[in-house]
């Protein structure tokens, strides 16, 4: 069983299940980043509120983020079709992961900005400061400790949606575990994947609370 060709398999494994997580995280935050400031600015305590934006950007994250991961695969495999050209593979995973992580990340977003003093935020508007000059220079600016590890939680949640694309023939190595693992009985390929997997959260959640933890001695000096 550990010939070359598995550990090959099991090293492009590796690989797929970083890039579908990094790049689905990116698009995520390309969705989730702005529903989060959007969320923030129209609360009632925002700077620019609007009760009936906020209701809806809430109900909609609340649904989407309800929705069961293996089933969200399911439903957008048309769009996931229309968009990769292909429902199985990593790059086809993709575009379910974005959608799964982009509600997350909004609500992530939305949680960091909010701890930002209301103190900072009027003495920039009494200066005159515009709307994104706000977001950009003192909310996104004076939460970037928190924005960060949101970012790592993020990533290790994407991640084991990843390892559960593997039912439907995601790729990565939850593909590997369900093929392999599952269906021929492999435990010992079994056990060595969730190690795989598992080193490969702690690599990203240590990282990035490290990157956190370095930014947040640069903010107090």
């Amino acid at each position: 069983m550990w010939n070359e060709t598995m550990i090959r398999m099991l090293l492009n494994g590796l690989c797929d299940t970083f890039y579908m997580t990094l790049v689905s995280t990116f698009f995520g935050y390309v969705i989730g980043l702005p529903l989060g400031i959007a969320l923030t600015l129209t609360d009632s305590g925002g700077i620019m509120p609007n009760k009936g934006v906020y209701r809806i950007l809430d109900v909609f994250i609340n649904i989407t983020r309800s929705i069961p991961f293996l089933i969200l695969l399911i439903l957008v495999m048309p769009l996931t079709k229309m968009i990769a050209g292909k429902t199985y593979g990593s790059t086809a995973t993709i575009v379910p992961l974005t959608l799964a992580a982009a509600p997350l990340i909004g609500r992530m977003v939305e949680s960091s900005l909010k701890e930002v003093g209301h103190g900072v935020i009027e003495a920039a508007l009494s200066m005159g400061a515009k709307t994104e000059t706000i977001v950009f220079k003192v909310l996104i600016s004076e939460a970037r400790t928190s924005l960060l590890v949101g970012a790592t939680i993020v990533l290790g949640t994407v991640l084991g949606y990843s390892a559960m694309a593997g039912v439907i023939g995601g790729g990565g190595l939850g593909d590997i575990a369900i093929r392999f693992g599952y269906y021929r009985y492999e435990t010992g390929v079994m056990l060595v994947t969730l190690l795989l997997i598992v080193a490969a959260v702690q690599l990203m959640q240590g990282a990035g609370m490290l990157a956190a933890k370095i930014l947040d001695h640069r903010k107090q000096a």
